[in-house]
């Protein structure tokens, strides 16, 4: 059983919280996009759960999920968001586990749907809009019970679903699996680091987007050419540990005493990389929970 949050006490209703937290939190996560806004979520559910006559509840995994889901609508309508910007302006909120190192179950249950990559593609939707996607494509919740948190009927909620997932199918989605994605990693960087201008181009999209988080602000270059400049520059910098970011190929290093020094989180389309993600910021680095060095 999870261990109960702090602020809830212990009894006979918290066991049955706890039974569908994972649940919700990654409910919450998927909408929103923030790991702390769906702690927060989650939290006001169980206060709201904390109100109510739980025997008169049939389905408590159903009646919570519902709660989630109207919290998050409410959040994602009022613009009172966290969009991946905690730590700092655009920064965005990362899960990091080392490759040879097991994965946090949070991570696992989230799948690979969890990656940058997605989080973009739904923060273009409407809010309804992606609660009615995360809902029933990602966690197979019925249109009608939907429907009753848009204030929808099932065939118009139906509707929006479809609506929904014809956007998300249409964004540019990873190919091949992650040793695939993770084998254009190792040749960029390793392009990288011995100047080869030409390899850097083959494995880069023509767009791709570079986005670098530094003490001084954050950075963007888009274009191959411009970010394989950058990269052949930088040379030897891009040596670290392979490690796992938000379901994508990413790279950390750390200085000699311990602390980090650099992330490094890549997504890769079609056997291109489309976006490169850079945090080279000591404050932005030291409030992530990051894996101690290996």
């Amino acid at each position: 059983m999870p261990e109960a949050h702090p602020a809830v006490p212990a009894g006979p209703l918290v066991d049955a919280f706890e039974s569908h937290r994972d649940r919700l939190r990654a409910v919450a996560y998927r909408v929103l996009g923030s790991h702390a806004d769906a702690e927060d979520v989650v939290q006001e559910a169980w206060l709201r759960l904390s109100r109510q006559d739980a025997g008169a509840i049939d389905n408590l995994g159903g009646w919570l999920t519902t709660v989630v889901g109207r919290i998050s609508l409410d959040v994602l309508r009022s613009g009172r968001t966290r969009p991946e910007a905690v730590l700092d302006d655009g920064l965005p909120e990362f899960t990091v586990t080392l490759d040879e190192a097991p994965a946090p179950e949070e991570l696992v249950a989230l799948g690979d749907s969890v990656g940058l990559a997605l989080l973009t593609v739904l923060d273009s939707l409407r809010p309804d809009e992606r609660l009615a996607f995360v809902l029933h494509d990602v966690f197979a919740v019925p249109h009608a019970e939907i429907g009753t948190i848009l204030g929808k009927s099932a065939d118009a909620t139906k509707m929006l679903t479809s609506r929904a997932r014809r956007k998300v199918r249409a964004a540019p989605r990873p190919a091949g699996g992650a040793r695939e994605q993770r084998e254009v990693v190792r040749a960029f960087l390793a392009a990288a680091g011995e100047g080869r201008f030409e390899e850097l181009l083959r494995v880069l999209h023509p767009e791709v987007e570079f986005t670098v988080h530094t003490p001084a602000g954050r950075f963007v270059t888009i274009g191959a050419t411009e970010v394989a400049g950058r990269a052949r520059v930088a040379g030897g910098s891009t040596q670290g540990h392979a490690a796992t970011v938000n379901g994508f190929p990413g790279v950390i290093s750390w200085h000699e005493d311990g602390t980090p020094r650099s992330l490094l989180a890549f997504t890769v389309a079609e056997g291109r990389i489309t976006a490169i993600t850079a945090v080279v910021d000591p404050a932005a680095l030291a409030l992530m929970e990051l894996p101690d060095p290996v």
